[in-house]
């Protein structure tokens, strides 16, 4: 079966930097586009941006471009969240998914059960 397996969220305080990771299994991972997508407390599933299958292409939601950055390695079936000078907004249960290249959920095929970041204050 495919399985998508978030790891590195945790606690940091506010001008952090934490760095996400993604394993995929049971399909041909370069096959697909990679997104990440968050949900806070009480909101909707929102896009944080996406990966080409090749890492040709990375997009970005407004709110953490210039401070998260997306990259994958294709040998080791593997995505990457970095995110640098996160701010207590970014607290959210971070997803990783495989699909289409695409901001909205609904374009993904198979979705990682979510990692916990926190940022304090």
């Amino acid at each position: 079966q495919v399985q998508l397996v978030e790891s590195g969220g945790g606690l940091v305080q506010a001008g952090g930097s934490l760095r996400l990771s993604c394993v995929a299994s049971g399909l041909t991972f370069s096959s697909y586009a990679m997104g990440w997508f968050r949900q806070a407390p009480g909101k909707e599933r929102e896009f944080v941006g996406y990966i080409s299958w090749d890492g040709g292409r990375t997009s970005y939601t407004d709110t953490v471009k210039g401070r998260f950055t997306i990259s994958r390695d294709n040998r080791k079936n593997t995505v990457y969240l970095q995110m640098n000078s996160l701010k207590p907004e970014d607290t959210a249960v971070y997803y990783c998914a495989a699909g289409r290249r695409s901001i909205v959920t609904r374009d993904y095929d198979y979705w990682g059960q979510g990692t916990q970041v926190t940022v304090s204050s």
